[in-house]
């Protein structure tokens, strides 16, 4: 019989939400126009460390949507009908630069963002910074990247969300 270890810890997070004027079908437009799909060809160069082809397919592309499912419709089993999706956005590159170091981190990348309309017909976006989730993993090297994601998450989120047509406020 095999020895089982389990780990258990507590893990501070910070949840961000912006919230938007913009309406839900805008600010999806918004979202995949600013970042488009990934390509799956992505994954056949890592996985055969052709670097030339890996810096082709993703350019200078600092984030893809890695997936998007819809949950809106799922809630008409609660007899709700909502604009919701959920996306797994990143980078499988910039997902190698921490992974190398934590294989844990892998849980986390792609990150998850959701994005609903809200209560007053706007749209609001949903995740968790990067930082703090793979701050958990207490390497300096780990951390360095994910402090990127989290601009780079936040200021494409924020684009799509309005914010820099109106002056600094969406």
């Amino acid at each position: 019989m095999a020895d089982v270890k389990i780990e258990q810890k507590k893990v501070a997070i910070e949840h961000i939400e912006i919230h938007s004027t913009r309406g839900f079908d805008d600010v999806t437009s918004r979202l995949e126009s600013a970042i488009p799909a990934l390509d799956p060809a992505i994954f056949a160069a890592l996985s055969s460390g052709d670097q030339e082809r890996v810096d082709k397919l993703l350019g200078q592309t600092p984030l893809f949507i890695f997936l998007k499912l819809e949950h809106g419709t799922i809630l008409k089993i609660a007899g709700q009908q909502r604009k919701a999706m959920q996306y797994e956005i990143g980078n499988p590159f910039t997902a190698t630069k921490m992974t190398r170091y934590r294989l844990g981190g892998s849980l986390y990348a792609p990150l998850r963002v959701t994005l609903y309309e809200n209560e007053v017909g706007g749209s609001t976006f949903a995740y968790d910074q990067p930082s703090s989730l793979f701050g958990q993993f207490g390497d300096e090297r780990v951390d360095a990247v994910a402090r990127v994601l989290d601009e780079k998450l936040k200021a494409a989120l924020l684009r799509a969300a309005g914010f820099e047509e109106r002056g600094g406020g969406a």
